[in-house]
């Protein structure tokens, strides 16, 4: 599997590329602020073509490029439902700091948006998708679980979103975010994962689920959250 990143706009959020390998279709996961041009130069260095865009969330350092990206390839764009109103109204969900950013940005309209459901495997350009829906940075924030294959020694990945990052976790206190929810996503969807899964977050450098499990405070606090009669 070939992973390409680059870290956009003014919050560095990470816009991947993802491939079965050089010269191919390829699948643009949260293609964010000032995205498009920087994403155009990395396909070309590796002859990708890109067949859809898929969104681990709607905050706009993840969707704001979206639209031109979608329309600039002829693609479509997938995300949960319940993130649906962060492109029909931006402003509600987003809070004070980004304001700004919201005047004149163009987002898709959400009914010409594919829907990502829980446990949905998708299948585009060579790559399967494991869709796992895991609310509490956002109430349709999801994660997709992919094999990354020989150039990660076979590991499994994980596309994380801002649901779990190196030694932290996506904040929670924006619209529609949950502390309760992001202890449950933590607990019921990241700590069953193996701990040799390479997790490729949202923003930050790249980890793994058994370092995490062994240094992230907010993991441990997950664990310890388990419902008593429930294993993890």
């Amino acid at each position: 599997m070939l992973i390409r990143s680059f870290p956009a706009g003014a919050f560095g959020t990470n816009c991947y590329a993802v491939a079965p390998g050089r010269g191919q279709e390829c699948v643009v996961v949260d293609p964010g602020m000032d995205a498009v041009e920087p994403l155009a130069r990395m396909l070309a260095e590796d002859g990708l073509k890109p067949v859809a865009v898929v969104l681990t969330h709607g905050h706009l350092d993840h969707t704001f490029s979206v639209l031109p990206v979608c329309e600039g390839y002829d693609i479509p764009a997938y995300l949960h439902p319940s993130d649906n109103g962060m492109l029909s109204d931006p402003a509600r969900w987003h809070g004070p700091a980004l304001a700004p950013l919201i005047t004149g940005v163009r987002l898709p309209d959400p009914s010409e948006v594919r829907r990502l459901d829980d446990g949905a495997v998708l299948s585009l350009a060579g790559v399967e998708l494991t869709v796992r829906h895991a609310p509490g940075h956002t109430q349709g924030s999801v994660v997709f679980a992919l094999d990354l294959g020989s150039e990660f020694d076979d590991a499994p990945g994980l596309l994380a979103g801002d649901v779990l990052f190196a030694g932290s976790v996506g904040r929670v206190d924006l619209p529609g975010g949950s502390w309760e929810a992001m202890l449950t996503s933590l607990r019921e969807v990241v700590l069953p994962l193996d701990d040799a899964t390479v997790v490729l977050p949202g923003h930050g450098p790249a980890t793994t689920i058994g370092r995490e499990r062994a240094t992230n405070p907010y993991l441990a606090e997950a664990g310890a959250a388990a419902p008593k009669g429930r294993g993890l």
